[in-house]
C-alpha cells in the first residue's frame, strides 16, 4: 500500500532494490501532498520496505520530524509491532498518555493487542484484546481491562481512588459450521463506574446496563423432542448496583405432535385432527442482589430454583365459515428443593418462617378457549386520486378457567395464625417459587379485545406497473379488558387502549393507556364497586398513559418524484446544490404520566427528548451531534459534537463533549492508508472527574 519514488534505483537481484534520495507516500495524488524522504531505501518487494534516517515532507517541504529509520510492512499479512499512545491532558488526573502498547500476531487465526494508559498523578489503565477467527467456523473476542483511577494528590482533602475493571466476550459460530448444534456468546460485566471513568464512546458512556448471555443449543429433524436450549445469563444495573445471575436456564421442548391425525385414515380432515400435544420442560437456578453482596458467604443460599413442565393440548377449528376457535388445556407440574414453613411461636409473640429442604411438588391446570374474526369494511372512489380507504376489525373472545388449588386434599396451602388476637391467613408452601404456586382462588376470566387498522389505496397514475399505492393510516388501533366472573365485587378489570401509526414515512407515533371503570372511596385509598359511569358520567377513569413520538428525516424524505416532468424540476435548480447536501436528522420526545396509587392528588410526569443529526457540508466536511433535554433539571443532557474533514490522503476528526460530567475534547489528525495509521498527532483533554463508590 503505497508509492515509492526515487532518483536513482539499483536493482540488486530480483528479490532486492536500493534507492537514493527516495521518498514513500501513500497519497495517489500527481503531486503527493506528504512522503516519508530518506537518503537510503531498501525494498523486498512483498516483504518490507526498511529506510535510513528519514523526516516527514508536506508539499515537498521538510518538516522538523525526523525519524531515526523507517521500518513499513510490504504484504498482506499481519506483523507484530509497537501502538503508538495518544497523548493529552485530564483537568482531575494530570498529563497522560493512552492506548500506547504491542500488537502480536499469535497466528493466521488469532491477534493479541496490549495497551495501557498512564496519567502522571498515578491513574493507570491495562487493555488486552484477544481476537480469533476460524473461517467457516466460529470468531469472536476477549477484551479485558483493568485499571487504578486517582483523583488528585495524596494528601489533599479531594483525594480519592477507583478501581475500576470491565470483561467482554464475543463468539459467533458460523451457521454454516454445524446447523444443529450451536453456541454463542454475548459477555459484558465489571465496575458499575467503568464506561463512566474510561470511555470516551458516546455509546458506551451513556449505558447504564452490563448484560451477558451464553447459549447452546441443540436441534433434532428426528424423533420425538425438538431442540435442546442451555442458557447462562447476567444482568446488571450501573446506576442502583443491582445485579441479576441465571445459572443456568435449561429448556428442552417437542415436536408438536397430532395423535389423531396419525390414526386417522379419512382423506377429508376432520376437527379433530388439528388437535395438537406438546411438552415443554424449563429449570432454571437464578439470583437477584446488589453487587457487593453477589460473593459472600451466603449468596448460594440466595439463589432461587426450580422445574416446571408443561403440557398444552389445543385445536383450531373453523366455526360458521368466519369465525375461529381455539381450545385449549394446559396441565403444569411444578418441582422445587425446598419448601416454606411458617410457625406460630406464643411465648415471644412472633411469627417464623423456615426454608426446609424437601422436595416439593405440585400441579396444577386450565382451561381456555378464544373466538376470534376478521371484519372488513370498504369504501372506494371511482374519481378522486384516492381508490379507497380499507378498515380491518379483529374482535377476540376468550375465557380461561383456573381451580382453586387451595382445598386441604392438595396440601399445597397451610394456615397460620399471624397475631395474639388469634387471626389466621393461608400461606403458600411455595411462596417465593421461581414459577409461582398453584391459583389459591378459583377464576373465571372473559378477556374480550378489539383490534383495529385502517389503510388507504391512492392511484398512481404515473406508474403503469404499479396502479395503486397502498397509505397505512393507523397501523394498530387496540382496545382489551376482562370480565372475571367468580369475583364478588370490581369483577371488571382495567381498559387497555393503544394505537401506533407512521405518518409521511417520517413520523412515528405510539399511545398506550389504562383506564380504572370504577371509582375510589372518599379518601381514595381504595376502589370501591361503583362504576365511573353511574357516578361521574364517564366511562372510565385515567389511570396512566405514555405517549412517544419519533422524526427521522433526511435529503431525501421531500425529494421530488423521479416521474415529474422537465418543467416542474426546473424551478428547483437554483437550489440543487442545497438539495443535494446530504444529511439527516432525527428527534425521539415520550411522555409518562401515572398516577400511580389512588391516594395519590398528583400524577407523576416524565419527559425525555433526545435529538442527533448529520450535515455534510461539502464533498470534504461533515458534521454530526447529538443531544437531549432534562425537563425535571430544565437543562440540556448528554451532548457531543463531531466534526470530520477530509485531507485527500488525510482526515481529521473532532470530537467534543461541551458540557455535563464527561466534559472533554478529541483533535485527531491522521493519514488514512492503514500503513501509516499511526502517523497521526491526536490532543486529548478532559474536565471530568471520575466517579468513586
Amino acid at each position: 500500500e503505497g508509492y515509492i519514488l526515487g532518483k536513482t534505483v539499483k536493482k540488486v537481484s530480483d528479490d532486492v532494490f536500493y534507492l537514493n534520495k527516495g521518498d514513500y507516500t501513500t497519497c495517489d495524488a500527481e503531486k503527493p501532498h506528504f512522503s516519508i524522504r530518506a537518503n537510503k531505501i531498501k525494498i523486498i518487494p512483498g516483504k518490507k520496505i526498511i529506510t535510513g534516517p528519514a523526516y516527514l515532507t508536506f508539499f515537498r517541504i521538510p518538516t522538523p520530524l525526523i525519524f531515526p529509520f523507517g521500518y513499513f510492512p510490504n504484504n498482506d499479512k499481519k506483523s507484530s509491532g509497537l501502538i503508538i499512545p495518544s497523548y493529552g491532558e485530564s483537568a482531575n488526573m494530570g498529563f497522560f498518555l493512552k492506548d500506547g502498547g504491542y500488537y502480536l500476531t499469535l497466528s493466521e487465526k488469532m491477534d493479541l493487542s496490549l495497551k495501557s494508559d498512564i496519567y502522571t498523578q498515578g491513574s493507570w489503565n491495562l487493555k488486552s484484546l484477544l481476537r480469533y477467527n476460524n473461517r467457516y467456523k466460529y470468531s469472536g473476542n476477549l477484551n479485558l481491562s483493568y485499571g487504578n483511577m486517582k483523583n488528585s494528590y495524596v494528601g489533599f482533602p479531594d483525594y480519592s481512588e477507583k478501581k475500576d475493571f470491565n470483561i467482554k466476550w464475543s463468539h459467533k459460530q458460523d451457521q454454516k459450521a454445524n446447523p444443529s448444534l450451536t453456541f454463542s456468546a454475548n459477555v459484558e460485566a465489571g465496575s458499575s463506574t467503568y464506561h463512566r471513568n474510561n470511555s470516551y464512546d458516546d455509546n458506551e458512556y451513556l449505558k447504564n446496563t452490563m448484560s451477558s448471555n451464553i447459549n447452546l443449543s441443540k436441534s433434532w429433524n428426528d424423533g420425538f423432542f425438538n431442540n435442546l436450549n442451555l442458557s447462562l445469563r447476567h444482568s446488571q444495573n450501573t446506576s442502583n448496583k443491582n445485579i441479576s445471575l441465571t445459572l443456568p436456564d435449561v429448556s428442552l421442548n417437542s415436536k408438536r405432535v397430532y395423535p389423531f391425525k396419525l390414526i386417522g385414515n379419512s382423506a377429508k380432515t376432520q376437527w379433530y385432527d388439528k388437535i395438537s400435544i406438546q411438552y415443554g420442560m424449563n429449570t432454571k437456578n437464578t439470583i437477584s442482589t446488589i453487587d457487593s453482596l453477589l460473593f459472600t458467604k451466603n449468596s448460594l443460599s440466595k439463589f432461587r430454583n426450580g422445574m416446571t413442565h408443561n403440557i398444552p393440548i389445543s385445536s383450531s377449528i373453523k366455526v360458521l365459515k368466519y369465525f375461529t376457535l381455539t381450545p385449549s388445556f394446559n396441565l403444569t407440574e411444578r418441582w422445587y428443593l425446598n419448601r416454606i414453613e411458617k410457625t406460630w411461636n406464643s411465648n415471644d409473640s412472633t411469627l417464623t418462617t423456615d426454608t426446609i429442604s424437601k422436595f416439593t411438588r405440585a400441579h396444577d391446570y386450565n382451561l381456555s378457549t378464544g373466538l376470534n374474526t376478521k371484519i372488513y369494511g370498504l369504501v372506494e372512489f371511482k374519481k378522486s386520486k384516492i381508490a379507497g380507504i380499507r378498515h380491518v376489525m379483529s374482535p377476540n373472545i376468550s375465557f380461561t378457567f383456573n381451580p382453586d388449588f387451595s382445598d386441604e386434599k392438595y396440601d399445597y396451602y397451610k394456615t397460620v395464625q399471624i397475631n395474639e388476637n388469634g387471626e389466621t391467613q393461608n400461606y403458600s408452601i411455595m411462596e417465593n417459587g421461581i414459577y409461582g404456586s398453584p391459583s389459591n382462588r378459583e377464576s373465571g376470566t372473559i378477556n374480550f379485545s378489539l383490534g383495529n387498522i385502517l389503510d388507504m389505496k391512492i392511484r398512481n397514475n404515473k406508474d403503469t406497473v404499479e396502479t395503486f399505492k397502498k397509505i397505512k393510516l393507523i397501523e394498530s388501533l387496540g382496545i382489551s379488558s376482562s370480565y372475571n366472573i367468580f369475583s364478588d365485587s370490581l369483577n371488571f378489570s382495567n381498559i387497555r387502549l393503544n394505537a401506533r401509526t407512521r405518518l409521511l414515512n417520517i413520523l412515528d407515533i405510539t399511545f398506550s393507556s389504562d383506564y380504572d371503570p370504577y371509582v375510589t372511596n372518599t379518601d381514595r385509598t381504595n376502589r370501591i364497586n361503583q362504576f365511573e359511569l353511574s357516578t361521574n358520567k364517564r366511562l372510565a377513569r385515567l389511570k396512566s398513559f405514555t405517549t412517544s413520538i419519533g422524526l427521522s428525516i433526511n435529503d431525501k424524505s421531500f425529494s421530488a418524484d423521479k416521474d415529474e416532468n422537465k418543467d416542474e424540476k426546473k424551478e428547483e435548480d437554483e437550489n440543487r446544490d442545497f438539495y443535494a447536501i446530504p444529511w439527516d436528522l432525527s428527534a425521539n420526545y415520550s411522555l409518562t404520566y401515572d398516577k400511580g396509587h389512588n391516594i395519590a392528588t398528583f400524577a407523576d410526569t416524565t419527559q425525555s427528548l433526545t435529538f442527533s443529526g448529520n450535515l455534510k457540508i461539502t464533498k470534504n466536511w461533515k458534521i454530526g451531534f447529538r443531544s437531549g433535554y432534562d425537563f425535571d433539571e430544565k437543562e440540556l443532557t448528554y451532548s457531543s459534537v463531531d466534526i470530520y474533514r477530509d485531507l485527500h490522503c488525510w482526515e481529521m476528526l473532532f470530537h467534543w463533549i461541551p458540557l455535563g460530567y464527561h466534559q472533554s475534547y478529541t483533535l485527531t489528525i491522521r493519514v488514512k492508508a492503514a500503513a501509516l495509521r499511526d502517523l497521526k498527532y491526536e490532543k486529548k483533554k478532559d474536565w471530568f472527574t471520575p466517579e468513586y463508590d
